[in-house]
């Protein structure tokens, strides 16, 4: 009897043990920031919801959101596209480059003068409290994007805050948690840098929930306690930077 329950007990951990590495999002994300042209913005989006976003998924990418600053004078296209691995990202991104419609589209595009000026790259894996990140299309809201810079030695406290408190309260204030994200090792800023992306239904509605955030006595607490922990602030002064998006029409995330 002994035997059969512990038996029993075995086959139930190595069961929980296989579904939650099943569970665990692996992908490496790469989040592309492109600066347009001037007046360029809307032929970069063009090609990529006629052109790109197809060429990508025809190549191994999946497309996660395309995102455009509501306050855009640089004229940004920000978008997160993932990979199963490193080397699929390579291969993927080779094959695109490679392909010969991508090459016509791009020449095509480009017959008045170049539509981009400027591409910054950042690869990214998901944090283990990130919700699952998959495209909805649920109607007209605003993203935010924010990414926190710590104080020396302070990112694993920073995503035990995190993990432990801070996700759960965000929700608790109406916010919607779309994805959390460190750098992938071996990029500047690996040992300091959380990125993550809340959706609103308004930037007067995400200004409405973080007041009534930073008022919440358990927010305080932990906040409290996480710096009484570490010896000071979790994150660098100026360390938390705030950008606000709205999703494009082509964005499975939107």
């Amino acid at each position: 009897m002994f035997k059969q329950a512990l038996t029993m007990l075995m086959v139930l951990l190595l069961t929980h043990s296989v579904a939650h590495a099943q569970s665990k999002d692996e992908r490496i994300y790469e989040m592309r920031t492109y600066w347009a042209e001037p007046g360029k913005l809307d032929a970069v989006n063009a090609r990529f919801r006629d052109h790109t976003t197809k060429l990508f998924e025809k190549h191994g990418f999946t497309n996660v959101g395309y995102w455009t600053p509501i306050d855009n004078p640089e004229e940004k296209l920000i978008y997160i596209v993932a990979f199963p691995s490193l080397d699929a990202q390579k291969k993927a991104w080779a094959a695109f480059l490679a392909d010969e419609e991508w090459k016509q589209v791009k020449a095509k595009t480009e017959a008045n003068g170049k539509i981009v000026k400027k591409i910054e790259s950042v690869n990214l894996v998901t944090t283990d409290y990130s919700p699952p990140i998959k495209p909805a299309a649920v109607g007209d809201r605003v993203f935010e994007l924010r990414t926190y810079t710590t104080t020396p030695g302070n990112l694993d406290n920073l995503n035990a805050r995190f993990r432990n408190h801070t996700v759960k309260l965000f929700e608790k204030h109406g916010m919607t948690n779309i994805g959390y994200w460190v750098l992938a090792k071996g990029q500047k800023g690996d040992d300091n840098t959380l990125i993550y992306m809340l959706a609103h239904k308004s930037q007067e509605a995400a200004k409405t929930s973080f007041s009534q955030f930073l008022k919440d006595p358990a927010w305080i607490a932990a906040r409290e306690e996480s710096e009484k922990k570490a010896g000071g602030s979790l994150t660098a002064k100026g360390g938390v930077q705030s950008l606000f998006l709205r999703a494009t029409d082509y964005s499975p995330i939107r």
